[in-house]
């Protein structure tokens, strides 16, 4: 297979390019609340594990808090090849109501929290959900480069930036991820995948499937969507999202579309 099935973090970990995205394990509507099955979940997220998944994005607006939780819940003590990645930067007061607060101090509180509720004492990827309009980027970065440099995170990502956005961060620290959506149907982000790749950086596409990210149900087939990100290009960590077991192991499969 020409497709290289693993991605280098700036951490030196290499992980498999088929990830994990935990925001459906939350409650229904609207992403809130806890997942209404606890166990079952726990038994998902340890069966991915099984199956080969090592990346494991979650964040702080996920319940909120109740992904961060359900991880630890179900891997911690973690493995040394899995990469767990929560963001900060937004809060969800209410089903489906989305409080961006990028501040310096709300990035600080989260990432404590983020610490207790993920059972570590270290961040793998923490990255920043969203640029608050109402606070510099350089301020929302510079809390993370603290953190960073305090050891309460290792690697720094973005998501939902530009590519303008990215260039500014990279004046102040190194950058692991940026994470916008991406999928066959919405490709406005072509450049900004050429850019990160070319920069080391993984691009981690969100609504890789062109879900909405509120409603069950997905637009694009699940196996073919996958095997076209992994093979767009050798940065792009798929991330989808499921409940279920059998869907986990159909997107794991999507490896077998792609021709050597």
């Amino acid at each position: 297979m020409n497709v290289n099935p693993t991605f280098d973090f700036l951490s030196g970990k290499s992980v498999n390019r088929i990830g994990f995205g935990a925001m459906r394990l939350t409650g229904q509507p609207g992403n809130f609340g806890p997942y209404h099955d606890w166990e079952a979940g726990k038994r998902l997220l340890q069966h991915a594990v099984e199956s080969g998944v090592q990346f494991f994005d979650s964040a702080f607006a996920y319940g909120p808090q109740w992904s961060d939780k359900i991880i630890a819940d179900a891997l911690s003590p973690y493995s040394d090849d899995l990469i767990i990645a929560t963001k900060g930067g937004v809060d969800k007061p209410a089903p489906g109501k989305a409080v961006v607060d990028a501040s310096s101090e709300t990035l600080t509180k989260q990432i404590d929290i983020a610490l207790s509720n993920l059972k570590t004492d270290c961040i793998d990827l923490f990255q920043l959900h969203r640029v608050d309009p109402n606070v510099p980027l350089e301020d929302s970065i510079g809390a993370l480069e603290h953190a960073r440099s305090a050891g309460k995170i290792e690697m720094i990502g973005l998501s939902n930036v530009t590519r303008q956005q990215l260039e500014t961060a990279l004046e102040i620290t190194k950058i692991a991820s940026v994470q916008n959506r991406f999928n066959q149907n919405e490709r406005e982000d072509e450049n900004l995948v050429e850019f990160t790749n070319l920069k080391g950086i993984a691009y981690l596409p969100w609504g890789p499937l062109g879900a909405d990210p509120f409603k069950r149900g997905a637009i694009l087939p699940p196996r073919e969507s996958i095997a076209w990100l992994l093979k767009r290009s050798p940065n792009i960590i798929a991330i989808p999202g499921t409940t279920s077991s059998s869907h986990l192991d159909e997107n794991m499969t999507a490896w077998d579309l792609i021709e050597d």
